[in-house]
């Protein structure tokens, strides 16, 4: 594997342990104080968040062997990069990434509008929003993350990226995780109910219950 692949690999799993301190709002309060506290909070929340995304953008485009799906493999689109680079996506790796692409883009936007943007920097909401599309999903960003990266792998066709996919979704799943630790501990039992009412990463179709 190459430098900048691995980099951009250890940079992703090093930013994890950021991610964790950042949203342990009470315990950087009680050591720095409130205002210090949520100052730090933001500052390594978007450390994190920043960080992930551009290691992420390392693990697409640094150098790697490239894969292919042997179906209609003769069929491929010509695409033009800003006049610098040109790339050959292959038909089906091209349906393939738009079906991952779309949704994942969609998710991502949709959850930083109805929550804002920063709250989505700093990971520390007011209250416990349960509308839209947080009505259906806990977390939809980090869906959007995961369909993403597995849009753009295949777009791109990179295959130790896609090699990493169950890393990316692990990395995901344990970021959510510890938020919503912390927010148990912040919110209680109305987030406890939230959590048993709607799924965290993939949407329901029906609301069976509705939210307070």
């Amino acid at each position: 594997m190459s430098t900048w692949f691995m980099i951009s690999l250890l940079g992703t799993i090093a930013v994890i342990p950021i991610h964790f301190l950042s949203v342990e709002h009470s315990r950087l309060e009680e050591r720095y104080g409130a205002e210090k506290g949520k100052r730090i909070g933001s500052i390594l929340g978007m450390i994190s968040g920043w960080g992930i995304f551009i290691f992420l953008i390392g693990l697409w485009i640094s150098p790697q062997p490239q894969f292919l799906i042997p179906l209609l493999q003769d069929i491929v689109f010509i695409l033009p990069l800003f006049g610098l680079l040109v790339l050959q996506i292959p038909l089906v790796h091209l349906l393939l990434g738009i079906v991952f692409i779309i949704p994942g883009a969609w998710f991502g936007i949709k959850g930083v509008t109805e929550i804002g943007l920063k709250e989505s920097e700093t990971h520390r909401p007011e209250k416990v929003i349960t509308t839209g599309l947080y009505s259906r999903m806990r977390h939809p960003q980090y869906t959007g993350a995961i369909l993403s990266h597995i849009g753009i792998t295949f777009l791109l066709s990179s295959f130790y990226s896609l090699l990493v996919t169950p890393l990316v979704i692990v990395i995901n799943y344990l970021l959510c995780w510890k938020e919503e630790k912390e927010l148990v501990r912040e919110f209680g039992e109305e987030y406890v109910h939230y959590q048993k009412s709607v799924r965290m990463f993939v949407p329901r179709v029906r609301q069976t219950d509705k939210q307070q």
